[in-house]
């Protein structure tokens, strides 16, 4: 594994334009590990309507940047006081979704550091049962990325204003608020530490290497390249808010693998577009799905005859035909 260092960039849209250029034309076969940390940033998941995610008002007056990241999962919020851990490694089916290869080394790093933490849930590492950090993963054709969270010293309450959860999501999980579910790693360690000599405890426990760490010197080129992708998408307004799709149908579930938000578009009886919004993740692009329904009756015989031909469990993982269904038709929601 190579370390590729980001040389001390606190920007959100320039340090996720760098996670998606290495997983996309970094040269070699070797598996690469980042960290960067943002500064002040609401990083959104791929699928999320960020204007309902996020408490826009307070996110202006605090100039709080918002990023949309390519994989799927909730919105998250990073400060100085949060370190950010990126895999980045071969496409292989034994690390789709296998979020515990990835979280259980730098479980083993906490603890090496006298903070007892373990795996839990579909994507979280938890320390006496509240949630430090949260992981999100993304496939491509060659290579896979598998990211997260590590709140050593955030500020919480910067953090309970600035997410706006939807409250489906706190009913289905039984909790208060953000703030009741998540802690910082400093509050079970010993000794104090920087986020900088975490980072390096954190490095040095995952690569173990005993002649120096080995690392990838990014060139002038792979800079320039980085900087273009990040004014291109991750700088843009269409890329980070989005516009909302006209629907006069609205279906929202909660599985196990994450809330599916349909939005529908229906005239004369035929589905004319719908967009799915939500916390899930997926191994296809969402966008496929959503032209496919495009023109089919919106009748449920006749989308699951469409469905039928289709891999829902690769867009939405975890989910199945008839699970798929049942949002489209029979979950809660409302209609106009």
């Amino acid at each position: 594994m190579i370390f590729v260092d980001n040389e001390n960039i606190y920007k959100s849209y320039i340090n996720l334009a760098l996670e998606e250029y290495l997983l996309r034309n970094f040269p070699g076969e070797d598996d690469i590990l980042l960290f960067y940390i943002n500064d002040h940033a609401i990083i959104i998941g791929k699928h999320q309507n960020t204007l309902e995610e996020i408490n826009q008002q307070y996110v202006q007056e605090h100039g709080i940047d918002v990023t949309r990241r390519v994989s799927g999962g909730g919105a998250v919020y990073h400060d100085m006081g949060n370190l950010n851990f990126s895999f980045i490694t071969q496409n292989r089916p034994e690390n789709v979704q296998n979020f515990r290869k990835f979280t259980e080394p730098v479980v083993e790093a906490l603890r090496e550091m006298g903070v007892p933490a373990e795996s839990g849930g579909r994507n979280d590492i938890l320390v006496d049962g509240r949630k430090v950090s949260g992981n999100a993963q993304y496939i491509s054709s060659k290579r896979m990325l598998s990211h997260g969270t590590l709140l050593l010293n955030t500020d919480l309450t910067v953090l309970s204003h600035a997410l706006n959860p939807k409250p489906a999501k706190f009913e289905s999980k039984g909790v208060k608020s953000v703030r009741s579910r998540v802690a910082n790693i400093r509050e079970f360690m010993d000794a104090d530490m920087d986020i900088l000599e975490f980072r390096q405890r954190i490095l040095r426990h995952l690569l173990r290497a005993e002649d120096g760490i080995p690392q990838y010197h990014l060139t002038a080129a792979d800079w320039e390249a980085v900087h273009k992708l990040s004014a291109e998408r991750y700088q843009t307004w269409d890329w980070n808010y989005g516009q909302s799709p006209k629907f006069n149908v609205q279906r929202v579930q909660r599985f196990a693998g994450g809330e599916i938000d349909a939005r529908i578009e229906v005239e004369k009886g035929i589905i004319r577009g719908v967009r799915f919004y939500g916390d899930f993740f997926s191994g296809r692009e969402p966008e496929e799905l959503e032209g496919a329904l495009a023109g089919v009756q919106y009748e449920e015989d006749a989308v699951r005859a469409k469905v039928a031909t289709l891999p829902i469990n690769e867009y939405f993982f975890g989910v199945t035909a008839e699970e798929f269904l049942q949002l489209m038709f029979h979950a809660g929601g409302r209609e106009a």
